[in-house]
């Protein structure tokens, strides 16, 4: 008849330990958690999608399932190296046709801002459609312009404080 109670355990979990501190993998330019695994964290570079990041998996046949903090040095060279040159199909590649060169290409990390931001000042420069959208700050594919661009710009008849 007696009941024994078991004592509540009051202890907080912790989600990181003294000995478990977070690495971090510098790979082009990025860096990547090394808790996550190569797969999910080939992701995480700007330009790199889920089936960009399976082809590198596949190509350089890395198990999609290793940590990133267990890659040694030379596979990281070697990613970079395919990051560089990527091989895999044009249908899949971000910059097809490029204006300059004609060529297919796919960009990766910080080109992708800057391309992109070339691209609009070249719109502006030509004064095409797009471009004068652009510079007056109006939405640029057809979209309704009577209530959600709004947001974007500074309310001019913001509410001011009353005393």
């Amino acid at each position: 008849m007696a009941e024994e109670k078991k004592p509540q355990k009051n202890e907080k979990h912790q989600s990181y330990k003294d000995d478990d501190q977070e690495t971090l993998v510098r790979i082009y330019g990025c860096d990547l958690k090394g808790s996550k695994s190569i797969y999910v964290g080939l992701t995480k570079i700007k330009g790199i999608s889920w089936p960009v990041s399976n082809i590198i998996c596949k190509k350089l046949s890395l198990n999609k399932a290793t940590k990133v903090a267990d890659l040694k040095k030379p596979e990281i060279e070697t990613i970079e190296k395919f990051l560089n040159n990527l091989e895999m199909p044009d249908f899949m590649k971000n910059r097809r046709n490029d204006r300059e060169t004609g060529k297919t290409a796919h960009l990766l990390g910080t080109n992708i801002d800057m391309k992109r931001e070339f691209d609009i000042k070249h719109l502006k420069a030509i004064k095409s459609y797009k471009g004068i959208r652009h510079s007056n700050k109006l939405p640029v594919r057809g979209q309704r312009t009577r209530a959600n661009f709004r947001a974007k710009k500074v309310a001019s008849g913001t509410k001011r404080n009353k005393k």
